[in-house]
């Protein structure tokens, strides 16, 4: 009960209303408003879509999954591999990218998303992962951030990305060590590991230190897509005196899934899509089109 008050409590400060969420209704604009008159074609006011099309004749504009099978590509998919692990390195993972640097990573992502030589790259992620870019707050690759950002939805983007600004702000001095994916080999869960140290006062030697581990439960459902949904987050690793090995040897979790039951009625189900996997590196996408790279740990 506790933790369900904290966590709405948490939402409240962002702005949200937890008991239901609605749609500003559409409004007609005037040019839509207007009667027009046509000589050959026109539309029904209950036809969404005009008398000369079908809608099954509209191409989708969702983006889907290249394989690559040409075996000459592979120097080129090396030679941009290169590139982009060499601008994560000069720009600590994007976070000090220039505007031309982001849009050269940009433009390697795309390159290399079209290159992909792994057919349904989503069930072949396996393994230990490790952060090298994100287009974004690095925080966000976490289950933890995902299932915010599900929870708010669309209508409530807004307010989800003023969460992670707010939260990012407050977080400025701490450093950022590792980022960690691990994809257990069956495909059923996702561990994200985020090493972070902050100084407890400014002009002092003196820093907390510690991984927040969250695990997801995880479900391959599309070639090149997962659904998550957040189980619960701890923390281990820490500096502090005493906490440390009580945490350590604690199996102390918080369970934000159930949390997240107790407030809504259910978990929050993330969607990340992966476009590009090999051997070594990772390209995943979320729900906002925001890309993380991995490479192998």
């Amino acid at each position: 009960m506790m933790l369900s008050t904290s966590l709405l409590l948490f939402l409240a400060t962002c702005g949200v209303e937890v008991s239901s969420f609605s749609s500003a209704p559409m409004l007609a604009t005037g040019a839509a408003a207007q009667h027009r008159q046509m000589t050959h074609i026109f539309s029904m006011p209950d036809d969404p879509y005009p008398s000369d099309y079908d809608a099954d004749d509209l191409e989708s504009t969702e983006k889907t999954v290249s394989v690559d099978m040409d075996e000459n590509d592979a120097i080129i998919r090396d030679e941009l591999k290169r590139e982009l692990i060499l601008l994560s390195s000069v720009t600590n993972r994007g976070s000090c990218a220039t505007t031309e640097e982001s849009n050269l990573v940009v433009d390697l992502v795309t390159q290399l998303e079209a290159l992909n030589p792994t057919a349904d790259p989503a069930a072949n992620c396996q393994g230990d992962w490790e952060l090298c870019y994100s287009s974004t707050q690095s925080f966000r690759s976490s289950p933890f951030f995902l299932a915010i950002r599900s929870f708010l939805g669309d209508d409530n983007k807004q307010i989800a990305e003023s969460a992670f600004d707010i939260h990012d702000a407050a977080t400025t001095a701490s450093r950022v060590g590792k980022v960690r994916q691990i994809i257990d080999k069956n495909n059923n869960e996702l561990v994200s590991e985020y090493e972070v140290s902050v100084g407890l006062l400014p002009g002092l030697p003196v820093q907390v230190k510690g991984t927040v581990i969250t695990s997801a439960e995880m479900s391959v459902i599309r070639p090149e897509s997962w659904e998550l949904e957040v189980k619960g987050t701890k923390v281990k690793g820490s500096n502090v005196p005493f906490l440390d090995a009580f945490l350590d040897d604690s199996d102390l979790e918080v369970p934000v899934g159930e949390a997240y039951k107790a407030v809504s009625g259910a978990v929050p189900v993330s969607t990340l899509k992966t476009f590009y996997v090999d051997e070594g590196l990772r390209i995943t996408r979320d729900v906002d089109e925001n890309f993380y790279v991995f490479t192998r740990a």
